[in-house]
């Protein structure tokens, strides 16, 4: 498979062919990328023949729309039989897309339609970018209403953990930011707190975004939500948090997934403000999205508003995410759900 070739590699896939036309195919794969191999019309036919088969390292099992148009989830079958999520969102500034890292998630998140399913594999880094491909290649052919016709920010949210699965996450991230030419400052890898991968990532030369998902500032209510809290407890990811802010000078991100009974008290929103203020972090709150193997249901609209009132109160810098695909499989893992129930 083509992605799953390094760029700088993929002259050894062509060795009859001149350097000059696989810099050209470079250039169809990750600056100008194309649904299909006979889009790629500067490359000889045969070559294009030959390129077709090994295109995508995935085919397009489901996709769905939401929200006037702006929202598109896509179900994605690996050549191995693999389920992966993909979903792009469009807003007047942007073209967010959230992708996956892994088939399945060994965190175990009791209230993540991921963490439901298990573990499977790791997804390599070519499956990884090829999913901002194929978004960048539908985009030029069916752009998004009133949103930019390129994907301009990447998140490392869909299904997964990034972090556990390192050396494919920042091989992706490379080359979004050398091929694609993504600033590092537009990528987000989110991570529920693998502590080991946080302090390599302060290693890295980009610039990405951190975002860390708490769900509770109470260490055994986070572990019941987080199991990995057992494994790398709280105060140590808030420690690799703020050396991760301290040594890049970029401002994380603590993620709260809203759930009725469970973390919505005004003893957590007092405690997630007093971390936020300690490590100059912006606190992410989404409802949670029910899914279909939990019984955990999002607060009431006027609950949420109180707790992210106190959040205010107590000095934090917090914002509602927007909570999209609400009329179809929109929670990380629930289209996969669906699929593999039908």
């Amino acid at each position: 498979m083509l992605y799953c070739t390094a760029p700088e590699q993929l002259r050894e896939l062509f060795p009859d062919e001149p350097r000059y036309r696989t810099n050209q195919l470079t250039e169809w794969l990750y600056r100008h990328p194309v649904l299909h191999a006979e889009e790629m019309m500067n490359l000889p036919r045969s070559m294009r023949e030959r390129i077709a088969p090994q295109h995508w390292p995935f085919t397009l099992d489901i996709e769905q729309s939401a929200d006037n148009g702006t929202t598109k989830k896509w179900l994605f079958r690996c050549t191995d039989g693999s389920l992966i999520e993909t979903v792009l969102m469009g807003y007047s500034s942007r073209t967010t897309l959230c992708i996956s890292s892994q088939v399945g998630c060994a965190m175990g998140c009791t209230f993540c339609a991921t963490g439901q399913f298990g573990f499977d594999r790791h997804l390599d880094a070519g499956e990884i970018v090829a999913q901002v491909a194929y978004a960048n290649a539908y985009l030029a052919e069916t752009p998004l209403p009133r949103s930019p016709e390129r994907v301009t920010n990447v998140v490392f949210m869909g299904m997964g953990e990034p972090l556990a699965n390192y050396n494919a996450t920042i091989e992706s991230i490379r080359r979004m930011i050398e091929h694609m030419g993504i600033s590092g400052r537009s990528i987000t890898v989110s991570t529920v707190g693998f502590v080991p991968g946080m302090k390599k990532l302060i290693k890295e030369p980009w610039p990405v975004n951190l975002a860390v998902s708490l769900h509770s500032t109470i260490p055994s209510k986070r572990s019941k939500l987080v199991p990995i809290n057992d494994r790398y407890p709280i105060d140590d990811v808030i420690d690799a948090a703020n050396d991760y802010y301290e040594t890049k000078g970029r401002r994380v991100s603590l993620e709260w997934t809203l759930i009725s009974g469970e973390n919505d008290s005004d003893e957590e929103a007092i405690g997630l403000a007093r971390i936020a203020r300690k490590i100059h972090a912006h606190v992410n709150i989404i409802a949670l999205n029910p899914t279909p193997l939990s019984h955990d249901k999002p607060p009431s609209r006027d609950h949420i508003r109180r707790f992210i009132g106190t959040l205010k109160r107590e000095g934090a810098n917090v914002t509602l995410r927007d909570t999209r695909g609400q009329d179809i499989d929109a929670a990380c893992g629930q289209l996969r759900l669906r699929a593999d129930s039908s």
